[in-house]
């Protein structure tokens, strides 16, 4: 009896230390894991001590860009989201003579953008930047301080606290990553994304038919309008654009583009969404009033091209023609600028 009492007294005790054995191996592991990403630097954060080979293999440019901000080929760059993805660095560099970046995300909002463009600004304190240009669609108009995020975004990547990198490193999807950084760096001749981050999107409405179906082509005569917007303010990331832009160096040009939008979806003229529209254009020409070497280009009116539906997608989406007279706006102005 006594001898079985013992033995059931000890078992609570193994399991104790099998627990304590297990969890200190898993806290091992994931240090040891976090220890090789941060060392490894799977998407070329620059954070690393370790002298690695430049830029990060094809993916996504929500993390791409945390390489692609840093690269010093580039002294220009493009934010937004697809509203301005259609902008080819290649063609503003020929235009202008500076030398730009793509450092859009579908999806995304103006919280998403400033922090990148706060990144890239980090990035490029050496050598100053020569211009930076902003895509403001309407998600920039909203009263919301919180900026809402509609899609997940790496905010860690691209954060000022390391601590917060670090706690982002801790994650099943950098682990995958990690395994495809190896290869990439011990590869003699890795597979890279794109330097300058353009994605032509037109093949990929294409494929879906948009050029060959009437009823996608039927969808731009309905209107896109959903509600009066934001007339009265405030306008939470115009400001926040406004103070970021002050850690900038006064030779940085900032051009602020309201982009193209398809005819139905600009409101009514005296509607209430008008005036929000107005409001919303007012807030971010006075950052660019009170700003030295800024100015706003807006694309976001009635005029023949965004009245023809061969230049669109979709309400929001244009094709290859309106962004060739767009990035002709933009050069003309960056050189009035000058």
């Amino acid at each position: 009896m006594n001898s079985s009492i013992s033995s059931s007294d000890r078992a609570p005790g193994r399991w104790r230390g099998f627990a304590a054995t297990f969890l200190a191996s898993a806290a091992l592991l994931t240090l040891a894991l976090v220890a090789l990403a941060f060392l490894l630097d799977p998407y070329d954060t620059g954070r690393t001590p370790l002298t690695l080979r430049e830029g990060v293999r094809p993916q996504g440019p929500r993390t791409a860009a945390a390489s692609r901000a840093r690269d010093p080929a580039f002294d220009a760059g493009i934010f937004g989201n697809s509203h301005v993805q259609l902008l080819s660095p290649e063609r503003l560099t020929q235009a202008t003579g500076l030398r730009f970046v793509s450092l859009i995300a579908p999806a995304t909002g103006p919280r998403e953008t400033l922090l990148v463009l706060d990144w890239f600004l980090r990035q490029h304190r050496g050598a100053p930047p020569k211009a930076v240009l902003v895509g403001v669609d309407s998600r920039w108009c909203t009263a919301d301080p919180a900026l809402p995020v509609e899609k997940p975004f790496p905010f860690w990547l691209f954060s000022r606290d390391q601590g917060e990198y670090l706690v982002g490193l801790m994650s099943f999807d950098v682990v995958e990553e990690l395994v495809r950084r190896i290869g990439f760096l011990a590869s003699a001749a890795p597979q890279r994304a794109r330097r300058d981050g353009y994605w032509d999107y037109e093949p990929n409405y294409q494929i879906q038919g948009y050029d060959a179906d009437p009823a996608l082509r039927a969808r731009l005569d309905q209107s896109a309008l959903t509600d009066g917007g934001n007339s009265s303010g405030p306008f939470p990331a115009a400001e926040r654009l406004e103070t970021l832009m002050r850690t900038a160096p006064a030779e940085t040009a900032l051009i602020l583009l309201r982009p193209p939008v398809y005819i139905t979806s600009l409101p009514a003229p005296g509607s209430a969404a008008a005036q929000a529209d107005a409001a919303c254009r007012q807030a971010f020409a006075g950052v660019a009033q009170r700003r030295p070497r800024s100015a706003l280009i807006d694309w976001r009116v009635d005029r023949a091209e965004t009245r023809d539906p061969g230049q669109f997608f979709d309400h929001t989406h244009y094709r290859h023609g309106v962004a060739r007279l767009v990035e002709a706006d933009i050069a003309r102005a960056l050189r009035e600028l000058r």
